[in-house]
């Protein structure tokens, strides 16, 4: 089997003759998805793996649910910090390898992470965590958008991120039950041991990189680069959707955990754990980002999961267990299409330095995660839930109104003229002849 991190094209003489990009059928499709698919579960998993546990790591320390969100938080945040610079090195030493480095080091501090003598440690170990896993979301785009056809890349991209969604709900429901059974510190170790067989899967199966160039590591090149994406409109909107979806995803998942631990729900930690199962309604909603671009547009799907979000954050506000479950569905499902539809369009956007442009997008949208998750504890602690979903809603707001002067951008530049050409005068010694 062909070595992950060798890409080059194939060549034939001193002829270089690279092959097509995948596509759904042909030969490497499978086993590409499969491999992203396994490396977003183990992306997810180690990244949120206190998430469903800030509960138990607050009871066991003394501190409150801001204090612990900083589990969370300090890992996304440096995700954040750190996804641009590693993208820099991803493209003078090759997607794969960068990937297949992120997850290793991610695993391995994973499995310190249990070891922690008290939260500030807890905390470090996670942010070193974070910064690991910087290295892979945005070369898995870029190798996305590299080796796989256009037509289908939203898809391609859909199946990532429902790897993601799938580590999300299964390191939860992993740590949950664990945490009940023999505390959270085991429930860390158990995702650690699961990323560890995501990581061997993914560096089995990735095909070989046949359409990537090695560029050089140029600091001037690079700040140009980014410069120009960020004075992108388009790709600024996008950046800006993804920081505001990720905020409600951030706070509502970061707090659920506390107002199902509390009256009228008392619920035990491994269920707690379980309400992870509707990260599944993510998997399907945003395999389907594709399906809903082809019959709604882009905009029409992000307004269509705009409003599935605000109705779930509306919903979860009642005092019954069947409809904050009813309403985290929602969420879930709007995020996830939402997130699918504009990362696969920054993909699309970008031209030139696409591990740049995604890694911008994905520094904004573990930000917003950042955020989110601090924020949202805030606003429980001010305002119980409801501060929290108000929150969520204003951040769906935002999506709405930068959703909104897009499309009055667009007609904008649809209804501009033309400029008309510019005609050079004829000289008097020619108009004579």
């Amino acid at each position: 089997m062909p070595s992950a991190s060798t890409e080059a094209p194939t060549t034939v003489g001193a002829l270089t003759s690279p092959s097509p990009q995948l596509a759904p059928g042909l030969p490497g499709y499978r086993r590409m998805s499969f491999a992203l698919f396994a490396a977003g579960v183990a992306t997810f998993a180690l990244l949120y793996s206190t998430q469903a546990l800030l509960p138990a790591v607050s009871a066991d320390f003394g501190v409150s649910a801001s204090a612990a969100s900083w589990t969370v938080s300090a890992a996304t945040g440096a995700l954040a910090l750190c996804v641009l610079p590693l993208s820099a090195l991803s493209e003078r030493f090759g997607r794969a390898r960068m990937m297949t480095v992120s997850l290793v080091v991610a695993v391995a501090v994973g499995l310190l992470v249990p070891l922690a003598p008290n939260l500030e440690w807890l905390v470090a170990l996670r942010a070193v965590q974070g910064a690991a896993l910087a290295g892979l979301p945005a070369s898995a785009m870029a190798y996305l958008a590299e080796e796989v056809r256009p037509k289908a890349l939203v898809a391609a991209i859909g199946l990532f991120v429902a790897g993601n969604s799938i580590g999300g709900m299964s390191g939860r429901i992993v740590t949950g039950w664990v945490a009940q059974l023999w505390g959270w510190r085991a429930a860390l170790g158990a995702v650690g041991l699961m990323a560890l067989v995501c990581a061997v899967v993914f560096r089995l199966l990735l095909p070989r990189a046949r359409h990537f160039s090695p560029g050089s590591l140029n600091p001037r090149a690079l700040a140009k680069t980014v410069r120009g994406h960020l004075s992108d409109p388009l790709l600024m909107r996008l950046y800006a959707i993804g920081a505001l979806f990720m905020t409600v995803f951030g706070a509502v998942y970061t707090v659920i955990g506390y107002r199902l631990v509390e009256a009228p729900f008392s619920l035990p930690q491994g269920v707690v754990g379980s309400i992870f199962l509707v990260y599944l309604v993510g998997t399907v909603s945003s395999a389907a980002a594709g399906r809903l671009v082809g019959r709604l547009g882009r905009r029409g799907a992000l307004y269509l999961a705009v409003g599935t979000t605000a109705a779930g954050l509306l919903l979860s506000l009642a005092d019954s267990l069947v409809a904050v479950l009813i309403g985290l569905v929602l969420i879930t499902a709007g995020f996830f299409a939402g997130h699918a539809v504009a990362s696969s369009s920054v993909s699309r956007t970008a031209k030139t330095g696409r591990a740049q442009a995604s890694a911008l997008y994905q520094s904004a949208y573990y930000l917003g995660s950042s955020a989110g998750g601090t924020l949202g504890a805030v606003a429980f602690h001010a305002g119980g839930w409801a501060g929290t979903v108000l929150l969520g809603l204003l951040a769906v707001l935002g999506v709405v109104s930068v959703t909104l002067y897009g499309s009055y951008a667009a007609r904008a530049q649809e209804r501009r003229p033309l400029p008309r050409p510019v005609t050079q005068p004829v000289p008097r010694h020619i108009a004579q002849h």
